[in-house]
């Protein structure tokens, strides 16, 4: 039983397996009351027996599939209205790994639907009520083909890069107002992410696969320390700000009247 203060509650989408599990779990023993969100209404219910047993927190099982705009607004609902609400975990996804040319583009479609679409709802549904309220937190599950593209399928890399732009411009726009944000980029975590996008894990170097528990544990600690942006398997967090740094060293140069001189344009403003 948890003894821990009262911290809200924390809604977690793709709770039912996995990473949303894991989250749901360690949440709860961190003092959070948990809103498991996903599609399997079976699964769903006997997590949070196992869960409400095992922390002594209070569990709510929200059945909805992100994919679909009744899914989406179920949800929504839930986000505007439950002011106890101090958390959002925006965990669903989905994933591919074959090539643009071989994939099935309904399959991107829904893609796009659950990694963004679904997301940037939800994410806009809490925003008012956290900043009305002077706080809350929002966890977004990226992921490392944010910045390694060519890692995977081009779309779900693509739609990864949004969650991870998206929550550079939520801490601009929202820091100053009391509302934490956080991407976590995972690399290969040993979920059923990899049997859906088409590549089982089994196929996966093992050296290079962390478990779910791993990966949430680093997330919260990233959370913890304050980080933005969380690569749990990155050795040196200075490799990262070294990337951040050179981002935005671009800044200052990335909009001017007048083409860059190495292209040996002239410009008609020029005459």
């Amino acid at each position: 039983m948890s003894n821990v203060a009262n911290k809200g509650t924390a809604l977690v989408t793709g709770a039912s397996t996995g990473i949303g599990a894991v989250y749901a779990e360690r949440l709860a023993e961190r003092g959070y009351d948990v809103i498991l969100v996903a599609r399997n209404r079976d699964r769903l219910n006997a997590l949070a027996t196992t869960l409400t047993t095992s922390t002594g927190r209070n569990f709510e099982v929200v059945v909805a599939d992100l994919g679909t705009t009744e899914g989406v607004r179920k949800v929504e609902d839930v986000l505007r209205n439950d002011s106890s609400i101090t958390m959002l975990v925006n965990n669903a996804g989905v994933g591919a790994t074959a090539p643009l040319v071989d994939s099935d583009i309904d399959k991107m479609d829904a893609m796009i639907t659950l990694n963004v679409v679904a997301l940037t709802h939800l994410t806009k549904a809490v925003v008012p009520g956290f900043v009305a309220r002077g706080g809350g937190t929002i966890v977004n599950i990226s992921s490392i083909a944010a910045v390694s593209p060519e890692t995977l399928n081009g779309v779900y890399g693509g739609s990864k890069a949004y969650v991870l732009a998206l929550t550079q411009s939520l801490h601009h726009e929202l820091g100053a107002k009391g509302v934490r944000v956080q991407a976590v980029l995972p690399g290969a975590t040993s979920t059923e992410f990899w049997d859906i996008a088409g590549t089982p894990v089994s196929y996966l170097p093992q050296s290079i696969v962390m478990t779910s528990e791993d990966m949430v544990d680093a997330a919260l600690a990233g959370l913890d320390q304050g980080e933005l942006v969380t690569i749990p398997s990155l050795p040196e967090s200075a490799d990262w700000n070294a990337f951040e740094a050179a981002r935005q060293a671009l800044v200052p140069n990335l909009s001017h009247r007048l083409p860059a001189a190495r292209y040996g344009v002239t410009s008609v403003t020029q005459h």
